[in-house]
């Protein structure tokens, strides 16, 4: 499989100033931290006249080259990298306060290439600068964020100078022989950098031509520090399918388990679950001596790479996903695994759908408990950037003590994943129609308020049996389906109450709660909004029923009236 092969030249250069408050830095991790992480090209500079711009500069380089490899391995590159700034520029704001000075900031411009895979995320804030030479054409990807008059350059953004930190944040796709060129404007503002391209192009030693670039700067009489990294990619991962089966095909499938059998010294007691996707047992680990349950897949699948795929991420996201509420799946200790499958925690209880047949009339408060257990199920998912996908009755349990656990990870959407591409044709498992959101069914990408409709589902479904939407949800367009108020079924149920459940109901994302915990409290709390809603007039609040009431009365008063004139006639 081809790899990452790169070539690399650096220069930096204090010039006319004492002291360089440039910094440069590469990081090129290998394993997992290249896989899910990827490789970090930045460039900072010292804002002149602050506390300490060389330190600062420094901070911004060390915090994203260190810190960001420490974010979770499903976030997306973006919420990693503004985790991380934030607390940066909070730290670097809070140290330029601190000072007993005139010059209270301690800042510095941050430009940043992350490259994952075959994509360039771009960080930007200041007035460094990021190029790309692609063949023989040099282009900007950054915009400075400076104003200038014909005295002097005003810096608008830079890290550390405001508690409100702005970056810009892009994409761009990599290929193969594109360079990238990161310099200071102690660089750009003086040197063309088009009538160097040929150079670029030419040369196989980059620190060479980056050092040409920066004594031109000096010859060109620039007054600031002088610094030019430039990055040339010779080749990127490109995986074969081939190669991709294979690593997924390194264990082999287990045959069909049976109580009495063993795999792997694990004792197999009874089946749970069986259909032509995956086999559910329940088993017997020798050491320590505990249940657990075995998910094997099915042989039907081992030609499959997308099915093994997403059979591994299922595990993938249980090692990552620590909540009471979520299912754990298990790595018991001095264990060797010799065929493909996962070990999960044994849930004694039973399914939610088992509790709503066995409840058909359970109290508002019990379900207001399992709803805020579900919810703090998936909050732990959203945090991880994790989306479910696959909220439903049977895919929750409720253990003996009543504990609340969210299981079935075949769905799960992780941010971090959907960025490394791949030969791979990704199935996209977008859950159980009734309790799945709309936009999935409308070609949209989901998102945590997603979640929050299946919920409002479940909880809409436990309180009266039914569902919001009827049968024929999802069948056709949806511009049809109306949310059937919950008071239809349960009478004294509060409208605010109903008003909670239609809203996390909405059809429109934007218009759901903008936080789950939202939700969870409006269905306990009388939220005032709704209230109001309910002492606006009838016109205001069901225009279509006030006239529909207005003719029914018009319709009773005309027929009182010609009753009474047809007794006056008589």
């Amino acid at each position: 499989m081809v790899e990452y092969q790169f070539d690399s030249g650096i220069c930096s250069e204090a010039g006319r100033k004492e002291e360089n408050q440039d910094s440069l830095g590469i990081r090129f991790p290998q394993g997992n931290e290249l896989t899910y992480k990827g490789i970090v090209i930045a460039i900072a500079d010292g804002v002149s006249g602050c506390c300490d711009g060389k330190a600062a500069s420094e901070f911004c380089i060390n915090s994203l080259s260190s810190d960001y490899y420490t974010t979770s391995d499903s976030w997306s590159v973006k919420k990693s990298v503004e985790q991380v700034l934030l607390a940066t520029n909070r730290w670097l704001f809070a140290q330029g306060s601190e000072q007993q000075s005139t010059l209270k900031s301690m800042a510095s411009t941050l430009s940043a290439i992350i490259i994952k895979s075959n994509t360039a995320h771009l960080i930007h804030i200041g007035d460094s600068r990021i190029y790309r030479l692609r063949g023989n054409q040099l282009e900007q990807l950054t915009q400075d964020h400076s104003w200038c008059n014909s005295r002097q350059n005003y810096l608008l953004r830079a890290m550390g100078i405001d508690l409100n930190l702005q970056l810009d944040y892009k994409t761009v796709v990599v290929e193969s022989g594109d360079t990238f060129l990161l310099t200071s404007d102690g660089v750009h503002e003086y040197v063309d950098l088009q009538e160097l391209t040929e150079d670029i192009i030419n040369s196989k030693d980059l620190d060479s031509v980056a050092k040409t670039i920066v004594n031109q700067a000096y010859h060109n009489q620039s007054p600031d520090n002088m610094s030019c990294l430039i990055t040339r990619f010779n080749s990127l991962p490109d995986p074969s399918p081939d190669e991709i089966f294979q690593k997924l095909t390194d264990l082999p499938f287990p045959p069909s388990l049976k109580a009495g059998m063993k795999l792997d010294e694990i004792s197999i007691l009874r089946t749970i679950h069986n259909s032509n996707r995956c086999q559910i047992n329940l088993a017997l680990l020798p050491e320590p001596n505990e249940q657990v349950v075995i998910k094997t897949p099915s042989v039907n699948y081992e030609d499959d790479p997308a099915f093994l795929e997403l059979f591994r991420h299922e595990e993938w996201v249980g090692n990552r996903i620590q909540s009471p509420h979520v299912m754990k799946i298990l790595k018991p200790a001095n264990h060797q695994r010799n065929f493909l499958y996962h070990i999960a925690e044994f849930i004694d209880g039973q399914t939610l759908q088992q509790w709503i047949h066995d409840n058909p009339q359970p109290g508002r408060q019990k379900v207001r408990d399992i709803a805020e257990q579900i919810a703090r199920g998936l909050q732990a998912f959203h945090r991880m950037q994790m989306l479910h996908q696959d909220i439903k009755p049977d895919n929750i349990m409720i253990n003996q003590t009543g504990t609340v656990k969210l299981i079935d990870f075949g769905s799960v959407k992780i941010a971090g994943i959907e960025e490394i591409s791949t030969p791979i044709q990704r199935i996209e498992l977008l859950g159980t129609r009734y309790y799945s959101a709309p936009e999935y069914f409308l070609g949209y990408q989901g998102s945590p308020r997603s979640d929050q409709f299946s919920l409002a589902v479940v909880v809409y479904e436990m309180l009266s049996g039914h569902l919001p939407y009827g049968e024929k949800y999802g069948e056709k367009t949806f511009s049809r389906c109306k949310y059937n108020s919950i008071r239809n079924y349960l009478p004294d149920i509060p409208i605010w109450m109903d008003k909670s459940l239609q809203k996390a109901l909405n059809f429109d994302p934007e218009r759901r709660y903008s936080e789950l915990s939202e939700f969870i409290y409006d269905l306990s709390h009388p939220n005032p909004a709704f209230l109001q809603q309910d002492k606006q007039p009838l016109l205001e609040r069901n225009p279509l029923a006030f006239w529909k009431g207005l003719a029914i009365i018009s319709l009773i008063a005309n027929l009182a009236l010609f009753i009474w004139f047809q007794n006056l006639g008589s």
